[in-house]
């Protein structure tokens, strides 16, 4: 499939491809991600504002469904905008996203404050990587990887270029924000401490935070997990692009042996 989603009006129309690794008939985490920030870079706004934090509930299993895109502003101000976007199917709850925005002002910042720079080798010296858990299509086939520390599917802190391909929306082109949004949700695949043959490490959220919006269509997720000793964990990364790092990506997991 060429696109994730059909939108018509409120509603989002989600293709098999939405698929995340752990089960054909659920969505990866990615995609309600690069959905929601599609959704709120649509919305009306006092000022012009970009979006610097964006946090998701995953409530339940995403179904790989029609889903309704509902939001309300919490905050309408000249320098803050806070929202909620929340996402239903069948009329219940799936993820319920807070997003705070910031107005966009030109400063004159010191010459000396500048990005914190990348220092691992560019997406064009990375090793290509495929995600090869599943046999059914998946989110992951829409993206280009190339690994520059560790690999996604190697056990420890990985580093990889992530280059998403296919369309989001269909007819729409993907944005900066969306690419962010989708990169941050694979912090539990690329840094994986646990078997995925015997383990599920389900992420239960996702928190992105922005300086600025990235440049270019890579964006590096230079990603750590650990793990406490009560079946939760964090998987967290920074996120880069060919310009710096420009901002942070966390989610909450939930770990489990896999039933036998």
């Amino acid at each position: 499939m060429s696109y994730v989603y059909r939108v018509d009006g409120s509603i989002a129309h989600a293709q098999p491809c939405a698929a995340g690794p752990w089960d054909p008939s659920m969505q990866h985490g990615g995609a309600p991600a690069s959905l929601i920030a599609w959704a709120v870079e649509r919305m009306p706004m006092r000022e012009p504002m970009h979006v610097a934090r964006m946090t998701l509930d995953l409530l339940r299993p995403v179904p790989v469904a029609p889903l309704e895109i509902k939001i309300d502003v919490q905050r309408e101000g000249r320098k803050i905008q806070v929202c909620n976007v929340t996402l239903l199917h069948e009329g219940v709850a799936c993820v319920r996203a807070t997003v705070l925005k910031i107005r966009q002002a030109e400063t004159e910042l010191p010459d000396d404050v500048i990005d914190e720079q990348v220092t691992l080798p560019g997406p064009e010296q990375g090793r290509e990587s495929k995600i090869r858990f599943t046999n059914y299509e998946q989110f992951a086939g829409g993206v280009t990887l190339r690994s520059v520390r560790g690999s996604f599917g190697e056990l420890g802190p990985g580093a990889v270029w992530f280059h998403a391909h296919r369309q989001i929306i269909e007819g729409e082109p993907i944005t900066p924000l969306m690419r962010a949004a989708m990169t941050g949700d694979f912090c539990n695949g690329v840094s994986a401490v646990l078997d995925f043959n015997e383990w599920i490490f389900i992420n239960a959220d996702l928190t992105i935070s922005l300086s600025r919006m990235p440049v270019g269509e890579w964006i590096l997720l230079d990603a750590q997990t650990w793990l406490g000793d009560h079946g939760a964990g964090l998987a967290f990364a920074k996120l880069g692009d060919e310009r710096g790092y420009f901002g942070r990506a966390i989610q909450s997991l939930v770990i489990e042996r896999r039933p036998k």
